[in-house]
């Protein structure tokens, strides 16, 4: 038996149920609440000495809400949340805002979470979303696109560079991200659950 809905029921472009206007007020309502579960999250923060980059709780929420809401709407309440962000709201960690965040040492990791979030909707719209191996697999890959990304920005930090990048920026995560996987890749049916009751009929 599928551990999902269906790929359609996921996307963004094929919402069934309800009219026109519902529809689009549950997609907003969908992409508020994704917002502030990753505005949230960022507060979730774990300085680590001698690095800008701190340990949040961002990554299991990208990683939950692409599963969920598939890879455009993921990835579309992911670039909200940057928007907002960027606009003036205190919605990255530590109540940061502003483009100087999305442009500063942590910015790599903020654009990973776009892709990311892309990477995990699409995968789970091809079904690797009815194991939970594969579940897991797709958010691992997606976790390597965040650190790819975080560190390619992190390095040009004079104070770390290259030398230091790893061990900045990687390493020091790499338990956690493990287990907010495993806490993700179990709270996805549940996300599923609430998605569907909510669904305009």
């Amino acid at each position: 038996m599928s551990l999902s809905t269906s790929t359609a029921e996921r996307t963004l472009v094929t919402i069934p149920g309800g009219d026109t206007l519902k529809r689009v007020a549950w997609v907003a309502a969908l992409v508020t609440v994704g917002v502030v579960i990753l505005a949230l999250s960022a507060q979730v923060r774990i300085p680590i000495p001698g690095s800008p980059v701190p340990i949040t709780g961002q990554t299991m929420g990208v990683l939950l809400l692409a599963a969920a809401y598939g890879s455009w709407l993921g990835s579309g309440t992911v670039l909200a949340y940057l928007a907002v962000g960027a606009a003036g709201l205190p919605v990255f960690a530590g109540w940061k805002f502003g483009v100087a965040t999305l442009t500063g040492a942590t910015g790599g990791y903020l654009l990973g979470f776009l892709i990311a979030a892309f990477i995990v909707g699409r995968l789970a719209e091809s079904k690797w979303d009815r194991s939970p191996w594969l579940t897991i697999a797709a958010m691992v890959i997606a976790n390597v696109v965040i650190y790819a990304c975080g560190v390619l920005v992190l390095a040009q930090v004079p104070a770390i560079g290259w030398s230091k990048v790893l061990a900045a920026g990687v390493t020091p995560f790499l338990i956690g991200d493990a287990i907010k996987i495993a806490l993700a890749a179990g709270i996805l049916p549940g996300a599923w659950y609430l998605k569907e009751r909510s669904r305009p009929r």
